[in-house]
């Protein structure tokens, strides 16, 4: 929720029923917009959602259901379950496929009197009739309810492009059978299309079936995701073991959890050591062991030992609740190459409708002696097979799969704009700390400058100071000192100098901890010794702090910051990948150069301040490069904020995962090139849609209206344009699945 002008912004997304096409997404969205307090709102056609931004104060949900509802659609305002809204979905895919049986069975036996045996009964029309009625005004009465809400408000959509079709011809069939003197006293024969009605119709549905059963494998991802979590859970209250639902688990309730059981919540190890395997969250096959003080979290499995946790996130706090929510917002959200298609798909019924009453007319003018039933039949065919669903199915399916194929991987995108941008990067800058390197230093050295009887007192006062930093550093040292026993000390003044190291003030004197430069602008004097010493630390690819007083640096420490064992792997598949790489670090210059050297990392930049890793972002930028920088701190937050594209280490902070369009949910390097290719495939298979999608319209509506008749005395039978719509569909949406098994 966020407040915008004093007014509270509520985003939501609504699942969506009676969705057809393209064009209906667009009728949603456009009369959603319209609607006063509405500041947004998106729908995904292949998700079969809506998400609105609306002032709570100016409109109310039920106020955007009776919207919707008008142009003959409807969205759920209660909240639902997974289980209730599948439990919807799949009663309306059985109703559908119910529908489409039923229209199959009669439309079998209306095609073979109408194309083999016309003239053969003189009952034969009739019969087509009673067959037929059903099939249009039953199975096929969708088409009709929609394309008459649309008509209500002056739009129109694919329903309205079938409901003219079929009930053009069945009327002109009817009138004919009802009533065939009027064209034989003319001396025209009263042809009938019966049978193209019931085809037409049984192969829709038969198309729409098909693509929902895919649509609903594309989003097999939350399902997956989802089904992680139980639906009981064990606690102990009162010294007493209950059984009791998920959704009853309380902050503080210890869990208790056996071998081979699914975590419930977020909690920390009470009791018990075991290994859990975490591959849900990081990717990673190999279990991780876990020991009292350990955090666990929900969906992941127990593998051997009994364990009891404390629970401190349930419900929708937990990381798997976190990661459904990113993956189904990521799902929902819109491609920019999305935009242009839905603009596309807004025109595109009116032109359709157009370009039907143009070749109505030219028939008529043009045609033969039979161009009264050509022009039937050529405005029939444009107007079934001009749909654009598979327009409207191109991007979103797509997206879907790749979204959903990510998480499988471990890597949260929290967008599409992100998702499609990724296939543009050419250049990845690195942090140092904490991606590169494990983010875990540890001392290993300690020089001081001279033995003297306040060497105790000076340690004592360093490790005081140390323990008011957050610095990943300072912990190290933290924790180096606590372990010996020191005691910390309040000072009489602190102050953390970002980029340099901190001061502090202790019995009336001034000290300070920090690199080379915080000395250099104190003007404290560094003993040539100690500056050497240093120097041999840094050779070693060790980062050193000095600790000095107002006047001379009194000590220098080193502390390693181990590599990460793929870092090295992961640098070499990004460059596989056609990436050039760079590494940035607030750590000096010696240090960077032989991390760098030890990762085969070639560019490098040392010593910046968090406002320069940004501004080394635009320096790029501003060469061409299309940027994605990959980080883990609160300092990486505005150099991600920055680049084109944001990925943030899934151990790192809150803030850089919250910056970040992709969220790496295993801290390893080879995801990012990982990241990279699922980007290069998802935007190939989007355009490989995009371009089937607008080349079989291109093709197949001339086509239709009749172009090579002139030439070969082919005219496209109405039959055969329902089936090749319905394929079309299909043929988007599979496309789409080959995500699902594509090796990234």
């Amino acid at each position: 929720m966020a407040t915008i002008a004093d007014k509270t912004l509520t985003k939501v997304t609504y699942p969506v029923e009676g969705m057809t096409c393209a064009s209906c997404a667009n009728s949603i969205e456009s009369m959603l917009r319209s609607r006063e307090g509405v500041e947004e709102a998106n729908v995904n056609f292949a998700g079969k959602t809506v998400q609105v931004a609306y002032h709570e104060g100016q409109v109310t949900p039920a106020q955007l259901r009776e919207t919707v509802q008008e142009i003959g659609f409807d969205i759920l305002i209660e909240q639902k379950t997974q289980e209730e809204l599948e439990e919807r979905q799949a009663k309306a895919l059985a109703g559908l496929k119910r529908k489409t049986i039923v229209a199959g069975v009669l439309a079998l036996p209306v095609f073979v009197l109408g194309m083999f045996f016309h003239d053969t009964f003189s009952w034969g029309n009739w019969a087509m009739l009673v067959l037929t009625a059903p099939v249009l005004l039953w199975a096929g009465q969708r088409f009709f309810t929609g394309a008459w809400a649309q008509a209500k408000h002056f739009r129109a959509n694919m329903d309205t492009l079938v409901a003219l079709s079929t009930g053009i011809a069945f009327i002109f069939s009817v009138f004919n059978t009802v009533y065939p003197e009027f064209f034989l006293s003319r001396g025209l024969m009263p042809h009938v299309y019966y049978e193209a009605v019931a085809v037409i119709i049984a192969f829709i549905l038969l198309g729409k079936y098909l693509e929902e059963g895919a649509k609903d494998r594309s989003s097999s991802a939350i399902k997956k995701l989802m089904g992680l979590q139980p639906k009981t859970v064990r606690v102990l209250r009162n010294e007493t073991e209950l059984e009791i639902k998920i959704e009853e688990v309380q902050v503080g309730d210890r869990v208790v959890l056996l071998p081979g059981e699914r975590i419930p919540v977020d909690g920390e190890v009470a009791a018990g050591t075991t290994y859990v395997d975490e591959s849900m969250l990081s990717g990673e096959p190999l279990p991780v062991q876990k020991k009292p003080g350990d955090m666990l979290y929900a969906g992941t499995i127990n593998q051997k030992g009994s364990l009891q946790l404390i629970a401190q996130k349930t419900g929708g706090e937990t990381m798997l609740a976190h990661i459904i929510k990113l993956v189904q917002e990521a799902q929902g959200s819109k491609a920019p190459v999305q935009k242009l298609v839905d603009r596309i798909a807004g025109i595109f019924v009116p032109v359709v409708l157009g370009i039907a009453i143009l070749t109505f007319a030219a028939w008529l003018v043009l045609g033969g002696e039979a161009y009264l039933t050509e022009a039937l039949l050529s405005t029939i065919s444009v107007l079934v097979i001009a749909c654009p669903c598979a327009l409207g199915l191109a991007t979103p399916t797509a997206i879907m799969v790749g979204v959903g194929r990510g998480a499988e991987n471990g890597i949260l995108i929290k967008d599409a704009e992100s998702l499609e941008h990724a296939h543009k990067v050419n250049a990845v800058i690195l942090d140092k700390t904490g991606t590169i390197t494990l983010g875990k230093p540890s001392v290993t050295d300690v020089v001081w400058a001279q033995d003297t009887v306040m060497q105790q007192r000076l340690e004592t006062l360093f490790f005081s100071m140390e323990a008011q930093s957050e610095h990943p550093i300072a912990q190290a040292i933290y924790t180096f000192y606590k372990e010996q026993g020191q005691k910390a000390l309040q000072p009489a003044y602190f102050n953390s100098l970002t980029g340099l190291g901190i001061e502090a003030e202790y019995d009336g004197k001034r000290y300070f901890a920090g690199n080379e430069k915080l000395l250099q602008q104190q003007g404290v004097e560094l003993p040539a010794h100690l500056l050497q010493a240093a120097r041999q630390l840094q050779e070693d690819a060790k980062t050193v702090i000095f600790f000095a007083d107002a006047q001379q640096a009194l000590a220098v420490f080193a502390v390693s910051d181990p590599i990460k064992p793929a870092a090295a792997e992961g640098i070499k598949a990004m460059h596989e990948a056609g990436l050039e790489i760079y590494m940035l670090t607030g750590d000096n210059r010696q240090t960077a150069e032989a991390v760098a050297r030890q990762v085969g990392v070639e560019h490098f930049q040392a010593e910046l301040l968090p406002n320069d890793k940004a501004e080394f972002v635009k320096k790029l930028q501003a060469e061409g490069k299309v940027v994605a920088m990959v980080g883990d701190g609160i300092n990486d937050a505005q150099a991600l904020a920055t680049a084109d594209v944001s990925i943030a280490m899934g151990q790192g902070t809150d803030v850089a995962m919250d910056v970040a369009g992709i969220t790496l949910m295993r801290s390893d390097l080879t995801q990012v090139a990982k990241a990279v290719r699922l980007s290069r495939a998802t935007v190939q298979t989007i355009r490989q849609n995009l371009f089937w999608a607008f080349f079989y319209n291109v093709i197949c509506i001339p086509v239709a209206a009749g172009v090579l008749f002139p030439f070969t005395g082919f005219l496209l039978n109405p039959m055969i344009a329902g089936a090749a719509m319905a394929l079309s569909s299909v043929s988007v949406v599979t496309n789409s699945l080959r995500l699902r098994v594509k090796k990234v």
